[in-house]
């Protein structure tokens, strides 16, 4: 008898390799596993965005964020995704997300520590992001 890992026991291992430094590049087919089992649930589709993001592949980002901001739109690392992604992809509309982000982080304050923290890990992780810093400047700064 085989005993396949749930949804969300891909995700937590998921998160943990990705909190050990585990590359991008290797995360992605994970989350895509999870996101086909699961396509109703918005965390995998923010974390999904956000490893195609890391991994430069700012189209399939902007498709995964897309997805996550519709499932969760009170989800402010979901709109902080997709305003990169389009910034990456040359689309209009980024205020829109801004401002849903930057709303939605004064109304759900504890959320600001993990959001500054995936900042400082986007940082680390793909150095001279000027998209990722237009971003936090517009969210934090302004």
């Amino acid at each position: 008898m085989t005993t396949e890992q749930t949804a969300e026991e891909l995700f937590q291992e998921g998160l943990r390799r990705y909190q050990e430094g585990e590359s991008a590049e290797t995360l992605i087919p994970l989350y895509e596993n999870i996101c086909d089992r699961q396509p109703k649930i918005a965390s995998g589709w923010i974390c999904l965005s956000w490893l195609y993001l890391l991994h430069r592949q700012p189209q399939m980002a902007l498709k995964a964020a897309q997805k996550a901001v519709k499932i969760s739109p009170e989800d402010p690392q979901a709109h902080i995704n997709l305003a990169i992604a389009m910034l990456e992809t040359s689309q209009t509309g980024v205020r829109n997300h801004i401002e849903a982000a930057k709303n939605w982080l004064l109304i759900l304050k504890d959320l600001k520590e993990e959001i500054m923290a995936n900042f400082e890990e986007g940082r680390r992780r793909r150095p001279d992001w000027k998209e990722l810093e237009r971003v936090f400047t517009w969210v934090f700064e302004s």
